[in-house]
């Protein structure tokens, strides 16, 4: 199983391996050298300090192996966009699945958020099916790519 773990500087090695390979595949990102992992890492904790918070990145962690980070994003005080990344080698094993819903969890319990989107490349099959595991609902696509959302199990739509 694995657990939501804050992140420290001491992650950028970590971070720099999950960033890269078949993981970038999906995503608009390039692979991170060691200095941009730093930064990365340099500015998710300095967002997690801001008050008020508008930014979360957790670390997925299966003991003290680091193999992936999720992420919410405020867009408005009371909507959120969620991301998460997995190391290519944890692919298959639900990692991602339990990610998604322990971030929500979070999110629905400790902070003020009160909807989530989350988006997925079209290529990416299994990432759909990871938000369709943990109640997302399909809106449609947006510029390209199919777009789920989820509301607070008490708050309306």
């Amino acid at each position: 199983m694995i657990e939501l773990r804050e992140l420290t500087m001491d992650d950028a090695p970590a971070l720099q391996r999950i960033y890269s390979g078949a993981s970038l595949m999906y995503i608009e990102r390039q692979a991170l050298g060691i200095d941009e992992a730093v930064d990365l890492l340099t500015t998710t904790l300095t967002c997690a300090r801001a008050v008020p918070r508008t930014r979360w990145a957790f670390g997925i962690a299966a003991g003290d192996d680091l193999l992936g980070m999720v992420r919410l994003r405020c867009r408005t005080e009371r909507h959120a966009s969620l991301s998460y990344l997995l190391r290519e080698d944890s692919w298959g094993r639900g990692y991602a699945t339990q990610a998604v819903a322990d971030i929500l969890r979070h999110a629905f319990t400790t902070t003020r958020i009160a909807s989530i989107s989350a988006r997925h490349h079209p290529d990416n099959a299994a990432s759909g099916r990871v938000l369709q595991k943990n109640e997302f609902i399909y809106w449609g696509i947006h510029n390209g790519w199919p777009l789920y959302g989820i509301h607070k199990p008490d708050a309306a739509p």
